[in-house]
């Protein structure tokens, strides 16, 4: 059950089976699912000569017959329209239609009827509705990402186009893995139950035949949770090498864009960080912030190894020698300048944003207790001026979501005295963030402090130490992981829809989370892949966060409140 498997798999079906020169014609979010998966180079390898968005081979009358079309879209109505006017006036020899989730009956009509030409070859569903970032992590990239935070009568039919499409796209994930499960949801989010009801209706109702696999003997679990349970982890500053990169510089589909840091080539503006192309980045992106420093230094002094060998051509030989390894060579020159670069920027930053400082205190917010200690460490950093205004605001955002009720009166302290040092971000975003996620709109035991086996082990961690200061803090899904391993998932908290239940501990997992995922959250499901429990985890969410979108998509859904408060 590994998500990057399946989607490879489609795509290597869609290419092979159709032999000559091909162009491969995609749409805004199809090319995210396809590029993540495959290379350029490979791409050429199976003669796509070609990579088009459907939209702009629109405006395109050039004949192209020698060509074969593979078209792999989302569908959608305007996709819909393209192919129909593409098909009227067509321009390749052949065409080859793919679509990413199930068709209704009635655009398969209007394709059929467009083809007047008699051009088009095959049409299939093929289930790639959603973009593999790592084996056992993927997301659905959804620009309207806040709609889960909003009430439904705000935007009634915002809302629902939200769950709709995240309906569609989780069906595909389960039609890819061949799989139909039992679905659970969290039980304080209106939206996990209702994309639970949905996803359960489409998969056992209406489309139960796409749907019928063989059994297996336990039925794999769909839980589908709210971002708003945990809403620490995406407010944190991460040391582990992929969630800094994020964190610090940005990751969008596996690619960091470089344009920004100084000295670098202008055609390796944007580099891919991908754990399936490159060897350095899997065995370290989990690896800490120190240890990536000696890795790398590491990595420089063998790549110096092979220069210094290139160097010394005598004959004719090793002259044929350095020939054959020469794009061996420049991909490596390439790989080892772009992890020192990613490693030397992300040091600028941390020394110019002071995060070692900041961060030590936000790890202490998120897993010790101590309210005194926690509001002087915050007071300080307030009234540190190279402390800046983001990391201000995360550091009351992050005392608020522990101590607001606990301790009102220095939480309004801390409170004005951001909105005095951090004009620029106005206070009632906390205030905001409380509503949405504060102690009382939760599910789980997010500080370890409800449930007696949590208090028990945190004073067992405590006892013991911690290996690094920066990195001790665990995501809430840590904990909801153990939890299904041990059985110890209760009803109450995460009840069933319909009448399927669970007798036995499942094997296959898939996690939602309506909000969108971490990739500090990504990282503990492969660490828990990893032990072998005889659980297999997949970790899916409606986007990818850093605190940075975090933050955004909390503003935006404010300000849409705000609008929609105002007109009542």
């Amino acid at each position: 059950m590994v998500v990057v498997a399946a989607v490879r798999d489609y795509i290597n079906r869609m290419l092979q089976d159709i032999s000559g020169m091909k162009v491969l014609i995609l749409d805004s979010f199809t090319v995210s699912s396809v590029s993540v998966v495959y290379s350029q180079s490979e791409l050429l390898k199976k003669e796509v000569f070609l990579v088009e968005l459907v939209d702009s081979i629109s405006m395109s009358k050039e004949s192209m017959s020698h060509l074969k079309a593979v078209y792999f879209l989302r569908p959608t109505s305007e996709n819909i329209k393209h192919m129909r006017r593409q098909l009227a006036k067509p321009r390749f020899g052949e065409y080859h239609l793919f679509f990413s989730n199930i068709l209704k009956d009635t655009q398969l009509h209007m394709l059929a009827d467009s083809d007047e030409h008699e051009v088009v070859q095959q049409l299939q569903e093929f289930y790639a509705d959603f973009v593999v970032l790592d084996p056992y992590h993927f997301t659905l990239n959804m620009a309207s990402n806040h709609m889960y935070m909003l009430p439904a009568v705000v935007d009634p039919s915002g809302l629902q186009q939200f769950c709709d499409r995240v309906v569609d796209e989780i069906s595909a994930v389960f039609l890819a893995l061949k799989r139909r499960p039992i679905i659970r949801y969290s039980k304080t989010s209106d939206i996990a139950e209702r994309i639970a009801h949905e996803a359960s209706k489409l998969m056992y109702q209406q489309e139960s035949g796409l749907f019928d696999f063989r059994r297996t003997e336990v039925s794999p679990l769909f839980l589908i949770i709210d971002r708003r349970d945990d809403p620490v982890t995406p407010l944190l500053n991460q040391w582990t090498f992929q969630a800094m990169v994020h964190e610090l510089i940005g990751i969008q589909d596996n690619k960091v864009n470089l344009k920004n840091v100084s000295k670098f080539p202008k055609d390796q503006q944007e580099v891919v960080l991908s754990s399936e192309q490159d060897a350095f980045f899997k065995a370290n992106m989990y690896e800490n912030f120190g240890d990536i420093g000696m890795n790398i230094k590491k990595m420089v002094d063998d790549f110096q190894q092979v220069a210094k060998s290139n160097q010394n051509i005598q004959t004719i030989e090793d002259m044929a020698k350095f020939v054959d390894n020469y794009p061996e060579y420049r991909k490596m020159q390439g790989n080892v300048s772009m992890h020192v670069t990613l490693v030397t920027e992300m040091s600028k930053i941390v020394e110019e944003r002071k995060l070692m400082l900041v961060s030590q205190t936000e790890q202490e917010l998120a897993c010790n207790g101590g309210q005194g200690a926690a509001f002087e460490a915050v007071t300080n950093l307030l009234n540190n001026d190279n402390v800046s205004d983001v990391d201000r605001l995360r550091l009351v955002m992050l005392y608020a979501l522990r101590y607001a009720k606990e301790s009102p009166v220095q939480f309004m302290q801390l409170f004005n005295k951001l909105a005095s040092r951090s004009p620029k971000y106005k206070p009632g975003l906390v205030q905001f963030l409380l509503k949405q996620a504060g102690v009382d709109k939760r599910t789980g035991d997010l500080y370890g402090n409800r449930d007696l086996l949590n208090i028990a082990r945190n004073m067992a961690r405590g006892l013991k130490g911690v290996e690094n200061v920066y990195t001790q803090h665990q995501p809430l899904l840590f904990q909801t992981m153990e939890n299904i391993t041990r059985g110890r998932l209760r009803d109450v908290d995460y009840p069933y829809v319909g009448n399927h239940f669970q007798q036995a501990r499942p094997q296959e997992v898939v996690i939602f989370i309506v909000g969108g995922t971490t990739y500090e959250e990504s990282r503990s499901v492969a660490l828990q892949n990893s032990t072998n429990s005889g659980i297999r985890f997949i970790l899916g969410g409606s986007a990818l966060l850093n605190s940075k979108r975090f933050l955004k998509d909390l503003e935006e859904a404010q300000r849409i409140t705000r609008i929609s408060t105002n007109m009542l």
